[in-house]
């Protein structure tokens, strides 16, 4: 399992064995199940994952109710970057929506692996650009896109998701109610 994450490294920049044997030495990976909170509202973020199987979920809560901001699933890096990055109280949720398989990191072991490993600093740097540039996309298409144009493009990125997650939760990803995301998908059917 400890591959995927030593695969997805060498698919952003090739790394030598000494290297991949580093990470992997330094490599922590956790099963959770579904429903572990792992991190609150409020709480300074200290880890990192990389999901190797499952499907992690960030959420706010707004006057009461979860509004869900992302899912996280295979080869996807779940942080809260302005928590872990400067040491802030979270203002959301991450949650395993699923039973998962992570990757568990810290400032630590990362900064340990870059002293030895300079390299590996600019493997992380491309990571987060990675990161930020999916963050970016994503909110571009709540201001874009319709909540049906946001169901079809789920439908059709990341079809699993519909299979594994509730359908309040998706309703809630797209931004609208469950009723609505009911009516959507009967207009998609009829469509074809």
């Amino acid at each position: 399992m400890e591959q995927k994450l030593l695969d997805y490294f060498s698919k952003i920049m090739p790394i030598t064995k000494e290297e991949a044997d580093a990470i992997a030495a330094t490599m922590i990976i956790k099963n959770f199940e579904k429903g572990t909170i792992l991190l609150k509202e409020g709480q300074i973020s200290t880890e990192a994952y990389f999901v190797l199987e499952g499907c992690v979920r960030q959420y706010f809560i707004v006057d009461g109710e979860e509004k869900t901001a992302n899912f996280f699933t295979e080869e996807q890096w779940v942080i809260s970057l302005n928590s872990f990055s400067n040491n802030l109280p979270s203002n959301h949720f991450m949650a395993c929506a699923t039973d998962c398989f992570l990757v568990v990191g810290n400032r630590e072991k990362e900064e340990d692996l870059y002293n030895r490993f300079p390299k590996l600093e600019t493997v992380s740097r491309r990571v987060m650009e990675k990161v930020f540039a999916e963050q970016q996309e994503l909110m571009a298409t709540y201001t874009t896109d319709t909540p049906e144009q946001r169901y079809v493009k789920l439908l059709n990125s990341r079809p699993e998701l519909l299979q594994k997650i509730p359908q309040y939760q998706i309703a809630s990803y797209i931004g609208v109610k469950p009723e609505s995301l009911s009516r959507i998908r009967k207009r998609i059917i009829k469509k074809h």
